[in-house]
């Protein structure tokens, strides 16, 4: 995986571009970066005043996590919904936009299965 550039080298770019009126393209070349890179850099202090990287991975909390009660009285009231009518009761009711997958690995880890019975599944006699 590629390495963040050093925060030296990021700020010689801001302020060859902020105090000697380089353009950004210039100082990409100028200092052996991308163009992107530069342009980006400057997008960071001009919008968010930030200098530093932005942090890469990480964990993101799930957003169906704080939906938990809503969604088990959804399936207790009506057991035969299908995860798309669960997305759109969650949008209409809630304001929270999920997609299928989602609610899938949320049941798949609360141990909630939608398959039919065992039973009614086979081919032949018993």
């Amino acid at each position: 995986m590629a390495r963040a550039y050093s925060q030296d080298l990021r700020d010689r770019v801001i302020d060859a571009v902020l105090l000697e009126g380089v353009s950004r393209r210039s100082a990409a070349i100028r200092f052996g970066v991308s163009e992107s890179s530069a342009i980006k850099w400057l997008q960071g202090v001009t919008r968010d005043d930030r200098r530093h990287p932005v942090g890469t991975g990480g964990h993101r909390p799930s957003m169906v996590a704080p939906e938990r009660a809503w969604l088990f009285a959804a399936i207790e009231a009506k057991p035969d919904s299908t995860l798309l009518m669960l997305c759109q009761g969650l949008l209409d009711e809630r304001g929270v936009r999920v997609d299928p997958g989602m609610l899938s690995r949320f049941f798949k880890k609360a141990g909630i299965s939608f398959k039919k019975n065992r039973i009614r599944q086979r081919a032949g006699p018993a």
